[in-house]
């Protein structure tokens, strides 16, 4: 039989666009994530990174997944989160003076190097192809993590959370 029926929530991107204390926004972009740890990862670090919402590409591993639930650790019930076709929501952030990075291997500055106090939104894409070039084409700035060994990439939700906690610590009083 049925237990309940639970209305899914879906934040309005007004609502994401607005911040606690007039803080500047600050973003996280997932195009087609399908691992549902990642997502599970991605949504419980941008909670403790002071991340102010997340966009999830319409392809994206179901948001309400159960293990995608299971390792949030209850932070998708804090974390407000939408989903929409990427490339229609990108003018509406240019329009409210969010800048994109895109994590991305054609990326010629150092992720450190940029600036993320102001209004930041950072896209991660696929685990196994990557951001679409359509998707990375919109960024302001393609940045990259420096690795050493013979990897291209890490994983997804490894690269949000070195870029979400370099945005968090930029953000943070002490460190002006």
């Amino acid at each position: 039989g049925i237990l309940c029926l639970i209305k899914r929530v879906e934040t309005p991107i007004k609502e994401i666009l607005k911040t606690k204390d007039e803080k500047a926004p600050f973003l996280m972009i997932l195009e087609d994530l399908q691992d549902p740890g990642n997502m599970g990862t991605i949504l419980r670090t941008a909670e403790g990174a002071g991340v102010t919402g997340i966009i999830l590409s319409k392809n994206c591993v179901d948001l309400y997944n159960p293990k995608v639930i299971r390792s949030t650790m209850g932070s998708i019930y804090r974390m407000p989160v939408m989903q929409v076709d990427l490339l229609e929501i990108l003018p509406v952030l240019k329009e409210n003076k969010i800048q994109t990075y895109a994590a991305h291997l054609k990326g010629k500055n150092w992720y450190h190097e940029e600036d993320y106090t102001e209004g930041t939104a950072f896209f991660i894409g696929n685990e196994g192809n990557g951001l679409t070039d359509a998707t990375a084409g919109q960024a302001d700035c393609l940045i990259r993590i420096p690795m050493k060994g013979q990897l291209e990439s890490l994983n997804a939700g490894v690269a949000a959370a070195i870029l979400m906690y370099e945005a968090s610590r930029q953000r943070r009083k002490e460190y002006k």
